[in-house]
């Protein structure tokens, strides 16, 4: 398959010579199109925002922990949730995340995820 050169369907150049970062749309559908990750991304963005290990998350949503760890570490890959800290338990290590941080700490979950996109698609100055 060929790489086009040119504008793409969501107007940047396929080569990224506009000079911003253009959104990977289908990386991004794929990354939420999971029942339960959406249900991960509300949990997480509960009151204000809150910060829970898959462990925490598994009790909360009544499902195994292996699935709720792989589901995490994909929303992680995709950058739509991140970690921030660690801790030894048991000779395993337990990890916490939460939503991405956003400037304003008054705003809700989703509004944190829309600002990051928006912050994708303005050109870099």
């Amino acid at each position: 398959m060929a790489i086009k050169s040119g504008p793409s369907p969501n107007g940047y150049s396929a080569n990224g010579a506009s000079g911003s970062v253009p959104v990977d749309w289908e990386h991004l559908a794929r990354a939420t199109a999971h029942p339960l990750r959406v249900s991960i991304l509300e949990i997480l963005g509960i009151d204000g925002g809150r910060v829970l290990s898959p462990n925490d998350l598994s009790q909360e949503l009544q499902i195994p922990l292996s699935n709720t760890n792989y589901h995490v570490t994909e929303l992680a890959k995709a950058g739509l949730i991140e970690l921030v800290r660690e801790r030894q338990v048991r000779g395993a290590t337990e990890h916490f995340y939460r939503l991405p941080v956003s400037g304003e700490s008054s705003r809700g979950g989703q509004e944190r995820n829309g600002a990051r996109a928006e912050r994708r698609l303005s050109v870099a100055a």
